[in-house]
């Protein structure tokens, strides 16, 4: 099995690589601007006992999408985790302030680039009559936060790309689905101690999810052992406490 990891650098992604390495599947990451945090993670994979790669692909520039699927070569599963974040941060501006550059740019990386992902991998696991796709969403997309419209709201598309998807690719043995991440300890981002602490107590299970919890999620829905289960969207334990007001 072979798959193939947007953002696969660091956080999310990173673990997730390592996570489908263990199964024995081949991994292949894309990177943006951390080629050097890239070549660490292809390491660890190799350690791992699989093989691994790394290539370079920025949503923003679309000219890179098909080429980093090119040189990735056959993919049996998609896990498009890779996000233009933006700089519209949280209670930082009114949603009239911000920029319709902003808007225009978030749905040009976020949402057109991850459908050129698609279209680029989707072709050969029609021909295979096989294959997995996994958008990784975040719940600030469905709960809202002051400020970075433009990110939740390409978020949702997601969303909506999935569903259309699983009809349209389901006929042909591919299944997609949606992981949304809650707020997830990845060591990517610091949060004050405290912030964690009370939005852990709001979860069923009285702890905020990691990294390695999310790619659990995702490797399942991303291999043959997830049968017919599609056009889903899986909330991961964190969305069940977190209140970004709170943040």
């Amino acid at each position: 099995m072979h798959v193939l990891i947007t953002g696969g650098s660091s956080g999310i992604g990173a673990a997730t690589a390592l996570a489908y390495a263990r199964t024995g599947a081949d991994v292949t990451i894309t990177y943006n601007t951390g080629a050097d945090r890239a070549a660490e993670v292809v390491k660890r994979i190799e350690e791992a006992g699989a093989r691994g790669a790394a290539v370079h692909l920025d949503l923003e520039d679309h000219d890179t999408i098909g080429p980093a699927v090119e040189r990735a070569g056959p993919v049996d599963a998609l896990v498009a985790n890779a996000v233009r974040w933006g700089s519209v941060q949280p209670g930082g501006v009114s949603f009239e302030d911000v920029p319709p550059a902003e808007w225009s740019a978030a749905m040009h990386a976020n949402v057109v680039g991850n459908a050129l992902l698609v279209r680029a991998a989707l072709p050969g696991m029609r021909r295979k009559g096989w294959g997995r796709i996994v958008f990784v969403s975040s719940g600030i997309g469905e709960e809202g936060v002051p400020g970075p419209g433009p990110y939740g709201t390409a978020k949702m598309a997601l969303h909506g790309m999935a569903r259309a998807l699983a009809w349209e690719a389901g006929r042909d043995g591919v299944l997609v689905n949606v992981a949304v991440a809650g707020l997830t300890i990845t060591g990517v981002r610091a949060f004050p101690q405290e912030v964690l602490d009370r939005l852990a107590a709001r979860t069923p299970s009285r702890r905020l999810s990691t990294a390695d919890d999310m790619a659990a999620l995702i490797v399942f829905l991303g291999s043959a052992a997830n049968r017919n289960l599609t056009g889903e969207i899986i909330r991961d334990g964190s969305n069940a406490g977190r209140s970004a007001h709170a943040l």
